[in-house]
């Protein structure tokens, strides 16, 4: 599974164009490739850089389910925090951040579709090895089609 599975979970996070590209580059897009083919000395960063691009893609999931600000300041965080160089400027980026965190579990009201999708949400942020990310990749890919964005069909249609 592991870099196709990731690309779509990014593709169906990130449908409109503009958010795609205001939130991935071409390197965020090509993380599990580039995992796949680390050198030792790079696999922890490079699976770092995985691990912050799929909590992305969960966290965009949640914030478009709800339209929740709190879901939307972790995106930016976790966003900061993959243009990072090293795990240490990862680890700087989340720390000084993570207040952001804490408020997104904060009187945070969640369908049983939100709820899914955070418990991805953590189950990514716990991952400590690529068999670990993919099993969250495929779980993420079989509740995809389950999730229902109808509240945007609502919203286009008024406007």
């Amino acid at each position: 599974m592991s870099a196709p599975a990731f690309e779509k979970l990014l593709r169906e996070a990130f449908p409109q164009p503009a958010e795609a590209t205001s939130y991935l580059t071409p390197a965020e897009y090509g993380a599990y490739a580039e995992l796949e083919k680390a050198p030792k000395p790079d696999l922890a960063f490079r699976f770092e850089r995985v691990r912050l691009v799929v909590a992305m893609g969960l966290i965009k999931l949640l914030a478009d389910l709800g339209d929740h600000d709190e879901s939307r300041r972790v995106l930016n965080v976790l966003h900061r925090a993959a243009q990072a160089r090293s795990i240490a400027e990862i680890d700087k980026v989340i720390h000084r951040d993570a207040q952001a965190f804490e408020q997104l579990y904060t009187n945070l009201y969640v369908n049983d579709e939100g709820e899914q999708v955070l418990q991805l949400f953590e189950r990514t942020l716990d991952a400590d090895s690529r068999e670990g990310m993919d099993d969250v990749l495929f779980d993420a890919l079989v509740l995809l089609p389950q999730l229902d964005f109808s509240h945007y069909d609502e919203e286009d249609e008024a406007e």
